[in-house]
């Protein structure tokens, strides 16, 4: 994809913002599908390591239709549709290549996933306190769980910021 710059020439990536918010949209798109989280919960071992990975990608989850679930489809997917806008802000808001002492890859990599770790824990919280039946109990649970994916999952939304301007 080429993008013209400010200087006129023209650059073949795009910004290290917008590649991790595509990497986060994918990642929630496929390992948050119905499909996804049917096959992972039938197909894997919560015992393995590998198993209890792919089942972790599950987490957010979203649905096409929420059937009896209180506050129907837009409570069921809230999770999901906050962490794809939180992760998107959050690197926009987190440009380490421009601000860090040592600009490069590596701070890209660290920004990328701080930001999807951030954005995991706060939709997670969010999603616990404006969705049906929420308590602090709940949104202190889940943002622990939100947070953990985030950080276990994070370094693929680090990676694909790799691949874009700071």
């Amino acid at each position: 994809m080429a993008v013209a710059g400010r200087s006129g020439r023209v650059s073949r990536y795009g910004t290290a913002a917008g590649t991790g918010t595509l990497a986060a949209l994918v990642l929630v798109a496929v390992c948050g599908s119905p499909a996804y989280v049917g096959w992972a919960e039938g197909h894997t071992d919560p015992n393995w390591a590998g198993g209890w990975y792919l089942r972790l990608l599950a987490w957010p989850a979203w649905l096409i239709d929420a059937g009896d679930q209180p506050g129907g489809v837009l409570a069921a997917d809230l999770r999901a549709i906050l962490l794809v806008v939180l992760a998107a802000t959050l690197l926009y808001l987190l440009p380490a290549g421009q601000v860090a002492r040592v600009p490069g890859p590596l701070s890209q990599f660290f920004s990328g996933w701080a930001a999807y770790v951030l954005a995991s824990g706060i939709a997670a919280v969010l999603a616990a306190l404006l969705g049906p039946g929420s308590s602090m109990l709940g949104a202190l649970q889940a943002a622990g769980a939100g947070a953990g994916y985030g950080f276990l999952s994070g370094w693929i939304i680090g990676t694909a910021s790799l691949g874009g301007r700071a």
